[in-house]
Order: C-alpha cells, then structure tokens, then sequence
C-alpha cells in the first residue's frame, strides 16, 4: 500500500558515533570518528581536560581492508602516546606541589612512572586501546613542537613493541631449544610454536607481576575497567551516569588486550606459512641463524596487525553471544588481568571524558539545530560550568 501524498518520509535514527578509549595516568582518554578528550583527576579531586576536533580519516585507502588495521594501529598509539604524556604532566605537577618530606617520599612513584612510561605502559597501550576503531588524523590545535614532541614516545613505543613481541620471545625460544637439544630449524612449524606460546607467556607474565607490585599501575588498570563500563554503557544506549556504567562488565570484545592474545596465534599462522618459502636459513651458528629470521620476520609485522585487525572486527560484530562467543574467551582472560573493577571516583573520570568527547562529536550539532539536546551530549556545559572541570593548561 502506497502511503499519502505529502506524507513524510519515515524517521531513521542515526548511526551512533564510534567510541574508542584507553585508560591512562588517573584518567581516560576517549576518541570518536572527529573528536579526541583525556580526562584527568587531580590530587585535589579535579578533573582536568584536554579536548579537541580531529578530521575523519576514514576515507580513501584508509578504508580498505587489512589497510585499515595498521592504520587504526598506529594512530591508536599515536593518541595513547599523547595522552599518557598529558596524564603524566598532570600527575608530575601533584608530586612538585607535595611538601618536600612527601616529595622524597614520591620518588618511588617517579620511578614507577618512569618505568611505566618505558616499559610496562607501552605493553598497556597495545593491550588497553580499543582494536577497530577509527582513523582520525590532521588533528586541530596541534603545534608542531606537540607533534615532534609525541614521536620520541611513539619510537620508543615502537622499539619496545618489536623487542617484546619479537625478539625477546624468538631468544627464549631460541635458548629453550638448545638446552633440551631439540634441534629445531627457527623457520620450522614446532619453532614457531614455542616462540608463540612465549610471546603469550612474557607479556601476560609480565603484565600480571606489575599488576601485584606496582600500585600506580592497578590504578591504571581499574581505570581501563571504567573505560570498559563506560563505552558498553554508551553502545547499550542508556544516559551515561556512574549507576548505569557500574553495573556493566569490564571485558569488551574489542579490547587490546584480546588484540594482542590474537596477534600472537595470527603470528604462529603466519611465519609457519611463510617460513617455507623463505630463502632457507643455514649459516652453521644458531645465534645468526636467529637474527637473520628475526630480521625477515619484520616486515610481516602490518601484515600480521592487519590481519588480526580483520578478525577480530568479525569476532567483535558476529561473537559477543551465542556459543561462538567462546572465541572470545582467552582474550577476556587476559582482561581480567588488565582491568579491575574500579570505583566510582574512577567511573566518573570516564564518564567525563566520553560526555567531552560526544560534546563536540554530536551536542553542538544538536543545539545549532534547535532540537533538544541528549543527556549523554549535553552535559560539557555543565561540567565546566560548575568548576569540577577544568581545561588544562
């Protein structure tokens, strides 16, 4: 039947903008396709907040398939690299306010930051930031000293992530097979295996000792579970309040930490299918044998992220119930050393920071059309408004 003439064409709801996250020095950085927020409490309780306009990057050959992976990849670690910078600054100006007694008190905390920036916090960064979300480049309001100044991080970044997921689970491998003289070939099936199964192994290893020893960094991980709470709050539909979000789960299917426990099975798949038609590797000295393969394996690293990156948008899309839902499974493992149920201080940051970066995604659009504005957008104003935020210098 033909509907009436004038009569107006059915409402369609909008698309929901996507949400992406991480969790950073007391705070949570949230993104979406054109806007970027890292909230941060301070000592005294504020929340403080850096926000700003990002171009959509979701266009040419940024999305195409397998090209969309290692670019959400890197530039996932370029904001990660940005707002643990922020987080840091914020954190290091509460340590400089202390009384000097206090002060020299904090100086195991420095060192715990220091390290965690290092080390333990770009292993975090792969593991926390959420896996397919959006490219967002040509960022406004940044200067070029931010940028050439978010580079140092991002190689060290890079650098650590080579070392940790490449070389030093190859020389364990390495070392394993030699003291049971196995006599494996490095670019053998059985090799490949071993070097996967001690990929897993140091990184969650790792992850799980600096979770029981260092309490800056439990922090951080609760603050991933409010990231979690929050973005599931925000994809259920519901107003964005610190009852709504503690009531969700802290696992998400699109987390990093799954990421990373599916890099390393895509990785076994991966260099068992290639190393046979790899140049064959039999110099006579094990050890060179080892740092040639090494170097062959690396240009495999986009390829591999790719690839990952194409799987688990499927996993995340078709996997979240039902039965195949157990595919998800070791990576919610893994999160549930990477996230802690936090409290509701920490919820709230979170919160924040999505309100922030919905704000300027979607409110303006909103109240320049004279519509109603929506609770989860429209709340910035508030905030700011009633001094509990405050925007960073």
């Amino acid at each position: 039947m033909s509907e009436p003439s004038g009569a107006a064409p059915p409402q369609t709801e909008p698309t929901p903008p996507y949400i992406g996250g991480q969790a950073v020095l007391e705070g949570v950085m949230m993104r979406s396709p054109t806007s970027f927020a890292v909230v941060v409490r301070r000592r005294d309780g504020s929340l403080h907040v850096r926000e700003r306009g990002m171009a959509d990057g979701r266009k040419g050959a940024a999305k195409l398939p397998l090209v969309r992976g290692v670019a959400s990849l890197v530039e996932s670690l370029k904001l990660g690299s940005e707002a643990l910078r922020f987080s840091a600054e914020q954190m290091e100006r509460d340590l400089d306010a202390e009384p000097p007694k206090a002060a020299k008190g904090g100086g195991a905390a420095a060192s715990a930051l220091r390290m965690l920036q290092a080390i333990g916090y770009t292993l975090f960064l792969m593991m926390s930031a959420d896996a397919g979300g959006p490219v967002v480049e040509g960022a406004e309001e940044k200067s070029d000293a931010k940028e050439k100044a978010s580079r140092g991080p991002m190689g060290l970044m890079l650098v650590l992530m080579v070392g940790f997921m490449i070389a030093l689970p190859q020389a364990a491998a390495a070392g394993l097979n030699k003291a049971l003289g196995l006599g494996l070939d490095v670019q053998s099936p059985g090799f490949q295996a071993i070097t996967g199964a001690f990929k897993l192994t140091i990184v969650v290893g790792y992850l799980f000792a600096v979770r029981r020893i260092f309490p800056d960094i439990r922090r951080v991980f609760q603050y991933h579970g409010a990231e979690h709470k929050t973005i599931s709050t925000y994809e259920a539909n519901e107003p964005l309040t610190v009852e709504n979000a503690r009531a969700k789960t802290t696992l998400h299917p699109r987390c990093g930490t799954t990421f990373l426990v599916m890099v390393a099975l895509v990785s076994i798949i991966v260099f068992t299918a290639v190393g046979g038609f790899l140049p064959k590797i039999s110099t006579g000295k094990l050890w060179l044998d080892n740092v040639i393969f090494f170097l062959e394996k690396l240009p495999f690293l986009p390829l591999i992220a790719a690839v990952t990156f194409e799987i688990q948008r499927v996993f995340a899309k078709y996997c979240t119930t039902g039965p195949m839902r157990a595919l998800l499974w070791p990576g919610f493992l893994c999160q549930k050393i990477t996230t802690i149920e936090p409290d509701d201080d920490q919820l709230e940051v979170a919160l924040a920071s999505l309100r922030v970066t919905l704000f300027r995604e979607q409110g303006q659009e909103k109240s320049s059309g004279g519509e109603k504005a929506d609770v989860r957008y429209a709340t910035f104003d508030a905030l700011m408004k009633s001094g509990r935020l405050r925007r960073a210098a």
